[in-house]
C-alpha cells in the first residue's frame, strides 16, 4: 500500500509517517524543503525517538520523498497512484498544496481501476479536511468534481502529539512525546477502508477536536504566554512555576466546564484528561521552547481558534471566561524577534492601540464583554 504525506517536518515524520509505516504503508513525503526531501529519498528511512526514560528509538523504513516545487508532475502522479493521502503542513498552507492534489485527482480519474481515495488533513484546525476539500474542488472542473464526490473522501481528523523544536546532527531524526491521539471521522469514509494502527475512528468528531483544541492547544499557549511574562525559556521550566500551573489550571477549568456541558464528557474523565495534559507539558524528557509554543499569536487569537472560540461559547452559556480573556491579553504582550505574527501584533498595538488591535484580530467588537475583559487585563499587565 502507498501513502502520500504532505509535510516532511517533525509532525509528518515523527507522528503521521510513523503510524502509516506501522500499518504497512510505503510512505512518500511531499515537501518543498530540498534538504529533507533529498535525505529521505537517499536514505529511505529515518529514526524516531520517544521522549521517555527509556528513549526508545524506532526506524521508519521504506520511505521516499518528492519536492513538489521542483517536480509537480511526479507529485501529482504519486497522488494518482496512492491508497491514502495525508497532510501535516499547517492549515494556512492547505491552499498551497491543493493544486497538486487537484492535478493528482485529475490523473487518477483517467484510471478506471483506481480504488476510492481518502484525503485526511492532520492539522490543528476544526474541519481541516473539509477546508482542504474546498481548496481542491476550486481547482477542479465540474466533471472531475462529480467524479470526486463518488471516489474521493475528505474525512476530518483531530491530531495530538507534542513534537518540540529539534536540534540533532541527523536532519531526519525526530524526538516525540510517547502520548498521541489521532481521531478520524469514519462517518465521512468509504466502507471497507483500511484501518491505520493507532487511529481512533469515531462518528462524532467535533467533540474530540474541541476537547483537544480547547485543552491541549489552549493550555499549551496559556503556559507559553504566562511563562514568557514570568521570564521562562521553556515550557518545562514554566510548568515548574506554580503561578504558571495555577493559571493554566484556571484556564482549563473554564474550557472544561464548556466541554462537559456541550459534549457530555463526564466531569471526572475530563479532569483526568486535563491532569494528563499538564503532565505532558511538564515532561522533563522534552525541551519545548516558549517561543515555539507561543508562536503565531495572531492565529491563536483568531475567532475560531483556541482562545476566542471557547471564551465566546462560554460567554453564550453564561460560563466563566475571565482566565481565557487574561490569556488573550498575555498574547498581546508576547514578543519574539523571529516571529512575523508577533511583530505584526506589536506594530498594530503601537499604531492603533490595544482596543482596535483586539477587535481586528479577535473579531470581538469593543463593546463585547470578552473584549473589555481582555483589554482591562492588558492595561493591568502593562502597569506591572
Amino acid at each position: 500500500m502507498k501513502a502520500v504525506h504532505f509535510g516532511a517536518g517533525n509532525i509528518g515524520r515523527g507522528f503521521i509517517g510513523l503510524l502509516l509505516s506501522r500499518s504497512g504503508y510505503k510512505v512518500c513525503f511531499v515537501d518543498v524543503n530540498e534538504k529533507l526531501v533529498s535525505e529521505l529519498a537517499r536514505r529511505k528511512e529515518y529514526p524516531v525517538t520517544l521522549a521517555s526514560d527509556q528513549r526508545e528509538t524506532f526506524t521508519v523504513s521504506g520511505v521516499t520523498a518528492i519536492n513538489s516545487m521542483n517536480d509537480p508532475v511526479a507529485s501529482a502522479r504519486a497522488i494518482a497512484e496512492a491508497d491514502l493521502v495525508t497532510t501535516a503542513v499547517g492549515v494556512s498552507v492547505l491552499k498551497h498544496i491543493a493544486g497538486t492534489i487537484a492535478q493528482g485527482l485529475m490523473l487518477r480519474k483517467t484510471d478506471e481501476t483506481a480504488s476510492p481515495l481518502h484525503v485526511i488533513a492532520c492539522e490543528n484546525a476544526i474541519g481541516g479536511s473539509s477546508q482542504l476539500k474546498e481548496h481542491v474542488y476550486a481547482q477542479l472542473d465540474e466533471a472531475t468534481r462529480q467524479w470526486a464526490e463518488a471516489n474521493v473522501a475528505f474525512p476530518d481528523a483531530a491530531v495530538d502529539r507534542i513534537v518540540p523544536l529539534q536540534q540533532h546532527e541527523d536532519p531526519l531524526q525526530v524526538v516525540v512525546e510517547p502520548f498521541y491521539e489521532w481521531a478520524v471521522d469514519q462517518s465521512q469514509m468509504f466502507e471497507g477502508f483500511h484501518r491505520v494502527e493507532g487511529v481512533h475512528y469515531v462518528d462524532r468528531l467535533e467533540a474530540y477536536i474541541e476537547r483537544k483544541l480547547f485543552t491541549v492547544n489552549t493550555g499549551h499557549c496559556s503556559a507559553a504566554y504566562m511563562g514568557y511574562l514570568q521570564g521562562h525559556a521553556t515550557i518545562q521550566e514554566a510548568m515548574n512555576d506554580e503561578k504558571v500551573v495555577q493559571h493554566v489550571r484556571a484556564v482549563l477549568s473554564e474550557t472544561g466546564a464548556l466541554l462537559v456541558a456541550k459534549h457530555g464528557f463526564s466531569s471526572a474523565e475530563h479532569q483526568a484528561y486535563i491532569d494528563t495534559t499538564l503532565e505532558r507539558f511538564a515532561n522533563p524528557a522534552l525541551t519545548d521552547e516558549v517561543s515555539r509554543v507561543g508562536r503565531s499569536p495572531i492565529r491563536k487569537l483568531s475567532a475560531g481558534d483556541r482562545l476566542v472560540s471557547p471564551a465566546t461559547q462560554a460567554y453564550e452559556r453564561e460560563f466563566g471566561y475571565g482566565y481565557l480573556a487574561l490569556t488573550m491579553a498575555m498574547a498581546l504582550r508576547f514578543e519574539s524577534p523571529d516571529d512575523p505574527e508577533a511583530a505584526e501584533l506589536q506594530a498594530s498595538l503601537t499604531e492603533v492601540g490595544a482596543s482596535q488591535t483586539l477587535a481586528k484580530y479577535t473579531g470581538l467588537d469593543a463593546e463585547h464583554p470578552i473584549h473589555q475583559a481582555a483589554l482591562a487585563h492588558y492595561e493591568e499587565l502593562k502597569r506591572r
